[in-house]
């Protein structure tokens, strides 16, 4: 066992718990930074234990599993806790100077802290109950910052949100229930090796769409009817957040799920995913074509991205294994960054609406140079980080016979390339649509999370070879689930 397992859940939760008590802003903000930089060091300790020692566990109390809570930290999850820090840590420091003196009295602090628990329990649990409990954590603390200020669209977004969560966590606990019912134990590891005993069929195949349902509306994997909507009322430095952090831990548990559960019958439940994922990138790629703002534009861009990540679930080869690693990280760096660059601009302009924007990169050059990058990032564009996610990814499908979705793959990143230069054009370049030396300048203190972020995506497409050890290791554990039931199951 490894007390180091815990730490990046612990660290934020102390935090948050601390920052209750603190009334002074400028508290809050050293607090907060120090514990996400803290949490940075603790992720990149744990990745460099899982990588010269394999799977690390930590039973609860000492409960040996089954029985009893157990976090497990294989090297899928690690890179994903080491990702949520460093976009925590970002995030947090754009909000010092765009989030507002209301909002950070209001505990914007400690509930962005609660937020990060929720997130990296999920990464870290090993038992599918205390993945509710996290999910839980994650939502509770999104429904106070989504809703925080409490502008008209803010109230009016939430209600949507709100009841859209509370209708997938009954689901969820009920599927929980339903399962223990069927197979007797809750923990991960024990559930793969009994579904293979009882073989997936029947009222296991029931069960599976049931968790489907679940994480899919959680990640906006074709239920993504609330994300655009939702998404648009909070704050840049929540929506990032939210875009880079949220969905992706729907999309964690589906691939979770299915590559250590529910594994056994991909005609059935592979096919199922095939079609979804299809549908997201499809209808996610006309609505970011479709819209002429700035914010829709955006936020269409994750549901592609969700069923594109949905295309290497399907493909399920060791190619597209590895793929979904890189792209995750990609993705959930790639996206935050996204949103607080149009959170910027959109606060400088005012408006969210291309036809209100035009010329302004003689205004604002780097802010233009910055979203073009991330664009070329997001459509895969050699050599930034979307890149060798998206080829592995590719080439798994191929490999995998999956042609007419790694088919509809490639459109939707055509699509989402297309979209955002529309939106980069629209905004940087044409006539100047009010006088400039009117537009306020953007605070520098908003380009140091930004740059930093951006020197991610870069350094994770130039760095991809140093990187690539890491992310076979994490895929050979989703290719092969008994890597990951040994070691859970050890003793």
């Amino acid at each position: 066992m490894n007390n180091l397992v815990v730490m990046p859940l612990l660290i934020p939760l102390v935090t948050a718990i601390v920052l209750i008590f603190f009334r002074s802003i400028m508290a809050q903000r050293v607090i907060s930074t120090i514990s996400l930089l803290l949490n940075v060091a603790v992720s990149v300790s744990l990745i460099a234990d899982v990588h010269r020692n394999g799977i690390q566990t930590l039973y609860m109390s000492g409960w040996v599993p089954p029985y009893g809570i157990i976090f497990v930290a294989d090297m899928l999850a690690a890179l994903l806790v080491l990702t949520t820090t460093v976009i925590g840590t970002a995030c947090i420091i754009y909000a010092f100077g765009s989030i507002g003196e209301a909002r950070e009295k209001h505990y914007f602090y400690p509930l962005a802290q609660f937020l990060l628990v929720g997130i990296i329990g999920s990464f870290l649990t090993g038992d599918i109950f205390n993945l509710f409990v996290c999910f839980e954590v994650m939502l509770i603390s999104s429904y106070s910052l989504i809703t925080l200020g409490g502008s008209k669209l803010q109230l009016r977004e939430s209600i949507k949100y709100i009841l859209v969560n509370i209708v997938g966590s009954t689901l969820f606990v009920a599927s929980v229930a339903y399962l223990y019912a069927t197979l007797g134990t809750l923990n991960m590891a024990h559930l793969s090796e009994r579904v293979a005993e009882a073989g997936q069929g029947g009222m296991l195949n029931v069960l599976a769409v049931l968790f489907l349902i679940v994480f899919s509306m959680k990640a906006g994997l074709f239920l993504f009817f609330w994300l655009p909507g939702s998404y648009s009322a909070p704050p840049a430095a929540i929506v990032a957040l939210f875009g880079g952090l949220l969905t992706k831990v729907g999309l964690y548990a589906i691939i979770r799920t299915f590559t250590l559960i529910f594994y056994h019958d991909p005609n059935f439940t592979h096919t199922l995913i095939g079609w979804m994922a299809a549908a997201t990138m499809l209808l996610g790629g006309l609505g970011a074509i479709a819209y002429r703002d700035v914010n829709r534009i955006l936020l269409y861009n994750i549901v592609i991205s969700v069923g594109f990540i949905g295309l290497g679930v399907v493909a399920a080869t060791p190619e597209a294994h590895e793929g979904l690693v890189f792209y995750l990280m990609h993705d959930m760096v790639a996206k935050a960054l996204l949103f607080l660059i149009g959170g910027a601009l959109v606060a400088a302009v005012g408006s969210s609406k291309l036809k209100e924007m035009g010329g302004l990169i003689a205004r604002y050059p780097a802010l233009g140079w910055m979203f073009f990058v991330t664009a070329l990032a997001i459509a895969g564009v050699p050599p930034l980080s979307g890149f060798i996610g998206k080829l592995l990814i590719v080439q798994g499908g191929l490999s995998g016979q999956v042609y007419v979705l790694t088919a509809i793959g490639l459109i939707s990143s055509l699509l989402a390339l297309y979209s955002l230069m529309m939106a980069f054009m629209g905004c940087f370049w044409g006539e100047r649509q009010s006088a400039q030396s009117e537009l306020p300048p953007i605070s520098k203190g908003l380009f140091v999370p930004m740059a930093g972020l951006l020197a991610v995506v870069v350094l994770l497409g130039l760095g991809a070879e140093w990187i690539y050890p890491y992310v076979a290791s994490a895929g050979e554990v989703l290719s092969d689930p008994q890597i990951y039931v040994d070691a859970v199951l050890k003793e």
